[in-house]
């Protein structure tokens, strides 16, 4: 193993989580370096923020998707039974923090809904689409600008509801400050926020809530 990294391979036995690559800052000698102890130990590996120009230079097969920045290596779980996620954008430019999700749901074995551009601007769009939601045991909500779809989502489904604040937006959006803050302050109880662009946080809050209703 280097001494540029160290691996918490126990992580997923612990917590029922494994350890993800977060690659921004990494050089592909890094990434690589880190790909063969995880492949040398005969571990299936998650890579986020994966940048399209630094995936080309690395050695290892992977699924990479390009939407998400996001590499498996290894084989993926297949989804098992009805999707008990449904991961939902206000907008087509939340789809790659939304993708983040889905692929790290996936990485684990877990179908997911997916639910595009149904922001509240155009509100038929998500009411059509609430009976759906209202199946599903968890919602993570993608959203920028003001971050409304929070609010909205949490007060129609009865089930968990994961607020994804994204950099999209214009001014006072202030990089996803607003969206964050929106969710913050929700009106609508229960709804549970991670930080601003952060699909995979989001998808392992709703891993760690599924292990535990599954327990």
């Amino acid at each position: 193993m280097s001494d540029d990294h160290v691996f918490d391979f126990q992580r997923q036995a612990r917590i029922g989580l494994a350890e993800a690559v977060l690659c921004a800052g990494k050089t592909p000698a890094q990434i690589d370096a880190i790909i063969a102890t995880a492949m040398g130990n005969e571990k299936r590996l998650l890579l986020t923020r994966l940048a399209d120009e630094v995936a080309r230079q690395l050695d290892a097969p992977m699924d990479y998707d390009p939407l998400s920045r996001t590499g498996i290596v290894g084989e993926a779980d297949p989804p098992a039974g009805p999707a008990a996620v449904a991961v939902v954008t206000a907008g087509t430019s939340d789809l790659p923090v939304a993708r983040e999700a889905v692929r790290t749901l996936g990485f684990y074995g877990r179908a997911v809904t997916e639910i595009s551009d149904v922001g509240v601007a155009g509100l038929w769009r998500l009411l059509a689409r609430e009976e759906d939601l209202r199946r599903h045991a968890c919602v993570i909500a993608v959203a920028g600008m003001e971050g409304a779809l929070f609010s909205v989502v949490a007060g129609l489904v009865p089930g968990l509801v994961i607020a994804v604040p994204t950099s999209t937006g214009y001014g006072v959006a202030r990089g996803g400050e607003t969206a964050l803050h929106a969710a913050l302050t929700s009106c609508a109880p229960g709804v549970v926020a991670v930080n601003i662009d952060n699909g995979y946080g989001a998808a392992s809050a709703a891993l760690r809530f599924l292990a535990a209703r599954d327990r």
